[in-house]
């Protein structure tokens, strides 16, 4: 994602991305101006797999796409390169949140599985994410309209653990 069109810079940057591209033939790729790129994310979300932009644009489509799903709590990320790679939720701190019980911890678990997932823990991470997602079915835990959670890392810690649980004892038998 980038803005060629009105930025000159930007040349450079799809340029590179180009170039990239080009040696994964077998992945697809496309330009997108960021603005067309914001409308498609609210409007046909599943389109997306991967977002390649820089840091500013990256910031302001990782916000969007969080408020479409709940919020940034839900969002994890990762930073990968040729040898090393480093994973972590898309939100900052929430100093505001110190001592309140509060805060959502699933965007820090969902990166958790995609480090497993990286790492080649496959089915260590598809319990996770099941076990997520399963929690999250059954209202285990209550997600506010701004991303906050009743109970905080506490709540939802104890129905994940309870839902791992019973996804690993499943997949046993």
């Amino acid at each position: 994602m980038e803005k060629s069109n009105v930025l000159r810079s930007f040349h450079f940057f799809r340029e590179i991305f180009a170039q990239v591209a080009r040696k994964y033939p077998e992945v697809e790729a496309e330009n997108l101006y960021v603005d067309a790129a914001a409308a498609a994310l609210v409007m046909k979300p599943e389109h997306f797999q991967v977002i390649v932009t820089e840091n500013m644009f990256g910031d302001i489509l990782s916000d969007l796409g969080g408020a479409t799903i709940g919020g940034l709590g839900m969002c994890p990320s990762s930073n990968r390169g040729d040898e090393r790679a480093y994973f972590e939720p898309i939100h900052g701190s929430a100093p505001d949140l110190v001592g309140k019980n509060r805060a959502n911890p699933l965007s820090q678990v969902l990166a958790a599985a995609m480090m497993l997932d990286y790492l080649g823990r496959k089915k260590d991470a598809a319990l996770m994410d099941l076990a997520i997602w399963r929690a999250l079915e059954k209202g285990l835990f209550k997600i506010s309209p701004d991303g906050r959670v009743e109970g905080g890392a506490k709540s939802v810690t104890s129905a994940l653990q309870a839902e791992l649980e019973r996804c690993y004892q499943e997949g046993k038998s």
